[in-house]
């Protein structure tokens, strides 16, 4: 991968899901935190058709920019929908399953380096 394509791959996830009104949508660095990737990005979606809606939607943009994606976890009915492309995962969650997990919290020592939450 080069240099920078991930981030620019999460900003794309970012920006398609708040394009498609996903609610506080966070981009955290995880590079100095985990190896499990470079980036989380991590967003509400109100109920689970628009999860559901809004990681086909951040696929498609990323398949574009040509991200792969590796592992879908959460299907129609899904309350947290994961989309892995190795070195950005997005996290799609409705509001009350985003509280119990609370990932932010979870990941307190990763930066917010974009979204809508960072501003």
């Amino acid at each position: 991968m080069a240099e920078g394509e991930a981030q620019a791959w999460a900003a794309r996830a970012a920006s398609v899901a708040e394009d498609h009104k996903a609610q506080d949508v966070v981009v955290l660095d995880m590079g100095a935190v985990t190896l499990l990737a470079d980036y989380f990005v991590i967003m509400t979606g109100q109920s689970v058709r628009q999860v559901d809606t809004l990681a086909d939607h951040i696929d498609a943009a990323l398949e574009a920019a040509g991200a792969r994606l590796r592992h879908r976890e959460g299907r129609s009915r899904a309350h947290w929908v994961l989309l892995d492309y190795g070195d950005v995962v997005v996290h799609i969650f409705t509001p009350d399953e985003r509280r119990y997990y609370d990932l932010e919290r979870l990941w307190g020592d990763a930066p917010v380096v974009g979204g809508s939450a960072a501003t």
